[in-house]
């Protein structure tokens, strides 16, 4: 097809995944405030009994619930708007490409909700205590809103992030860029490299980055073992024809 025809095809496609978001978003909007007070639990059941979570700003009472509905329906619209990626893609691509990316597709999917779900239920609750344990006997913790969701937004999209280094892994060993056993042999800098990017990104506490890192590690190794058995299988099929 012609540029003109692409750009006309992709323009659709982004349509239906505004449509999608916009969709979610209004069947949850009057619900902002219950998803809001949800979301805030981990801090709330932290707090002491005289504390409780502020609005500094005389807007963010209402437009935080807001931002946060719109993040959860961009959220709960991720596979429909990856679906809709790959229905633009899939096109393009071979036969024995579909085969590996639609599986790298779903695990993607799959890995960015684990890594969000590990960060509310496991990281979270820790690094909170962390923070409002440590804090000085004559200070009481009082929380804006819209900083506490910017700051849990953050620690999930980093979580999310993290948890694609087993499809990123898999993705460079496939297109060539480096060799399984090249990553074997740079493993200690790798793991180093972990804990470095893990002290960047995460709150500035040793708890947040321990957290991060052995993950990011752990995760490196599994996607490793997935690339050599890939290789393996891609040069057994290159035996055979």
């Amino acid at each position: 097809m012609p540029l003109t025809q692409h750009l006309i095809e992709l323009r659709q496609h982004f349509i239906r995944m505004l449509v999608a978001v916009l969709v979610i978003f209004l069947a949850l909007v009057g619900f902002s405030r219950e998803i809001y007070d949800l979301f805030s639990t981990p801090l709330v059941a932290l707090l002491p009994s005289n504390a409780s979570m502020i609005a500094t700003d005389i807007t963010s009472s209402f437009l935080a619930p807001i931002k946060l509905t719109l993040y959860v329906a961009i959220f709960l619209a991720m596979p429909y708007i990856l679906y809709q990626i790959w229905s633009f893609v899939a096109p393009a691509l071979y036969k024995h490409e579909k085969k590996i990316a639609l599986p790298i597709l779903l695990s993607s999917i799959v890995l960015f909700y684990t890594g969000i779900a590990f960060a509310y239920y496991i990281v979270l609750n820790s690094v909170l205590s962390f923070f409002i344990k440590f804090s000085p006997d004559n200070v009481l913790p009082m929380t804006d809103i819209d900083s506490y969701l910017n700051f849990v937004l953050k620690l999930f999209l980093v979580f999310g992030a993290t948890f694609e280094i087993p499809v990123l892994t898999l993705l460079l060993v496939l297109a060539g860029v480096v060799s399984v056993q090249s990553l074997a042999d740079k493993r200690r800098y790798i793991i180093v490299a972990c804990f470095g990017v893990s002290a960047i990104v995460t709150p500035p506490d040793g708890l947040s980055m321990i957290l991060l890192a052995i993950p990011m590690w752990l995760l490196f190794e599994v996607g490793l073992i997935l690339a050599k058995i890939l290789v393996k299988q891609k040069k057994a099929i290159s035996t055979v024809d």
